[in-house]
């Protein structure tokens, strides 16, 4: 009774390989049958013999050997414990869709692909992605079971079936609310989005490759894929995202369509637009100083690859010559900002909507760029963890355009760095955040960035996205604890040379209200920040800090931090103002990963700002191993028409710091 009643349930997706070996004969009507190695299949096809016209076709493309595909050597297939989790795990209808959201969600035995157990549009978008028929294929090729691709195929027509496409308003594929659309509509904008379409239409290259050998893989199944990778490469084409990474991805995946599979009539149009859209992006989304427009250094990362692999794709079957020198020259440019950004663990600072990559995981992405700029020394450097190559023979780094600053005494783990981010508004991905920084020292990251957490959903999502974004979780200043109403800093003095490193920005952040903060690195051991709320404005000036997980010891009477983390890594902060200034403690947090956060001790120093004058800070950190017994003092000797005077004292060490902004060359 039992397997009768398992055989019952299964019936809908065996009915559907069933329905899967009835042949498409639209597909035929796709392609260009006078393209070389076709001739059988056109002969077929003209005299009506659909079967023979598929099994050819099928023939074709198992021995196809003119096209090359970079991202994918079938000599080398691995797949790792996580992969064949994924794989197995999806044989049972659950499927691998969100790191976020674990253990994975079952979508039932008849797949529900509307099924949407917590209202974060992410979660809905990315089940359209089908993540896990990539480690399914890998699971086939490695174990050679059958049950991978007959399963694969099951899926793929009950994907077809379920979610046919129809037109809408294209401003509803990006709609935030979640509840405004319902029925076909809403599924559409979910399962068609753009930026999903186009994942599928690069995953199912894998994916035909991985099980074209497959029994399961039958001519008429080929027709059935055809037909629907022309349905998607043509609705990615017609319904580009407006901008951003969403539109770079998407016009490299019609890039890798129109190359990938030269048969299909309309190929050659498809490979153009997508070479005319990354031509026109690369030089609209990334700034002259190398930076991506978004402010995120993992979406930054991103473009390098997208723009370089379709580079890669173009140059292995021989369309290289579609791409300027300039285009080249651009990757290559991204590629220098990105490691000027980097901690001595390869990771990044996770400004704007930025995620923590596991240490070293970018020695991949360093490799992969390093074999595309051959001799280019510093890439090959960090490509080989210091084994070969040449270290940058700068410490300092300025990108005055994106608005990234990098100041570090050197490039090992015991280096201490400092990345500040102070540039234009940005766009969808930014946060407001301008003037904010992460500190590295000694191994450690002592002020991480306060992260996004998720990104959209109903308004439960939306209430803790938003809370991340504030201006006041970010190492900057506000006024009344309000997010910032400008986001376009100037850079106002650079000096990366000397013992002492300096770096002048302003922001005008809110009506009546410039924010100007100068930062002093002095002679590679500890940081002097002086802020400064200039303007008309009232209202009570807040100058927040956002430390690491662990223990702090908090001095109001001294406004003082001193970490007791474990470890080599420690920081002492104190703050001084001529104004009375209240130390508050904050709510504290820090994500890390899609709907990770840590909580963290978090500071504020407030005061009252009534009138017109200036309020002005001097916050001096010290990163030290041990930070109990570090003695500090500081003022403001001279201030005012962009001079500035500081007198610090750091174990007995005086310093005079100064600079003015008169004559100063303006960035």
């Amino acid at each position: 009774m039992k397997r009768i009643y398992a055989l019952l349930l299964a019936l809908p997706l065996t009915f559907m390989v069933l329905q899967a070996q009835s042949l498409n004969k639209e597909a035929f009507a796709l392609l260009n049958l006078d393209y070389p190695g076709l001739e059988q299949v056109k002969e077929a096809y003209g005299r009506g013999n659909w079967k023979k016209a598929a099994q050819a076709l099928l023939d074709y493309f198992r021995q196809r050997a003119g096209v090359v595909y970079p991202a994918l050597d079938l000599n080398k297939v691995t797949l790792s414990p996580t992969e064949r989790k994924w794989a197995d795990e999806a044989l049972e209808h659950t499927f691998f869709v969100h790191t976020g959201y674990q253990p994975s969600f079952n979508y039932g035995k008849d797949i529900d692909w509307k099924y949407w157990p917590v209202r974060d549009n992410e979660l809905r978008w990315q089940l359209h992605r089908h993540k896990w028929f990539i480690p399914m294929g890998k699971a086939y090729r490695v174990t050679g079971d059958e049950k991978y691709a007959r399963e694969w195929v099951l899926q793929y027509v009950d994907w077809i079936r379920k979610n046919p496409l129809v037109k809408i308003n294209p401003d509803l594929y990006e709609l935030a609310d979640v509840d405004s659309v319902k029925g076909e509509v809403e599924n559409v904008r979910f399962a068609w989005r753009p930026l999903e379409t186009g994942i599928r239409l690069k995953d199912q290259i894998d994916q035909f490759l991985l099980f074209l050998p497959s029994r399961y893989f039958t001519p008429a199944f080929l027709t059935e894929f055809l037909v629907n990778y022309h349905k998607h490469a043509v609705h990615v084409q017609e319904n580009y995202s407006a901008e951003g990474n969403h539109l770079l991805f998407e016009a490299q995946y019609v890039l890798n369509a129109g190359i990938f599979f030269p048969e299909f009539a309309e190929a050659s149009r498809w490979r153009q637009s997508g070479i005319d859209v990354l031509n026109r992006e690369i030089r609209k989304q990334v700034y002259a100083d190398g930076g991506q427009y978004e402010l995120d250094l993992g979406y930054h990362a991103a473009a390098i690859d997208i723009f370089s692999q379709a580079l890669s794709m173009a140059d292995a079957n021989g369309f290289r010559e579609d791409f300027p020198d300039s285009y080249v020259e651009t990757i290559h440019q991204m590629m220098h900002f990105y490691l000027n950004t980097l901690f001595p663990d390869y990771t990044v600072p996770c400004f704007s909507d930025g995620r923590r990559s596991a240490p070293y995981s970018f020695v991949k992405s360093f490799k992969r760029w390093s074999a595309q700029f051959p001799d280019d020394e510093q890439l090959r450097y960090f490509a080989t963890q210091g084994k070969e190559g040449r270290c940058p023979i700068h410490l300092s780094y300025a990108s005055p355009v994106t608005g990234f600053f990098t100041l570090r005494n050197g490039w090992k783990e015991d280096a201490t760095v400092m990345v500040l981010k102070a540039g234009p508004k940005g766009e969808w991905h930014c946060q407001p955040d301008n003037g904010t920084f992460e500190l590295w020292s000694g191994g450690k990251n002592l002020f991480p960035d306060s992260g996004c957490y998720v990104f959209g959903g109903d308004e439960e999502v939306w209430k803790q996205r938003n809370w991340f974004r504030q201006t006041a979780v970010h190492n900057t200043l506000t006024l009344d604890n309000r997010n910032l109403e400008t986001t376009q800093s100037v850079t106002r003095l650079w000096k990366a040379e000397g013992d002492t490193r300096i770096l002048v920005t302003e922001n005008p952040g809110y009506s009546g209200l410039l924010h100007r903060r100068s930062v002093f690195f002095v002679r590679g051991s500890y940081f002097v920040l002086v802020d400064e709320a200039i303007g008309p404005a009232t209202g009570t000036v807040n100058l927040h800090y956002q430390l690491c997980d662990g223990a702090v010891e908090v001095s109001r009477e001294q406004n003082r931090l001193t970490s007791h983390y474990d470890g080599e890594s420690n920081v002492r902060l104190q703050c001084f103002s001529a104004h009375p200034m209240e130390m508050v403690e904050e709510e504290g947090w820090y994500s890390v990963a899609y709907r990770e956060r840590i909580r963290r001790p978090a500071f504020s120093f407030n005061v009252k700002k009534n009138d017109e004058n200036p309020v002005r800070y001097v916050t001096v950190i010290c990163p030290r191993k041990q930070a109990d017994n570090t003695t500090i003092h500081a003022s403001l000797a001279e201030a005012g028409d962009g001079r500035i005077v500081v007198e610090v004292e750091v174990d007995g060490q005086k310093d005079r710091l100064y600079y003015n902004l008169a004559g100063a060359e303006q960035y």
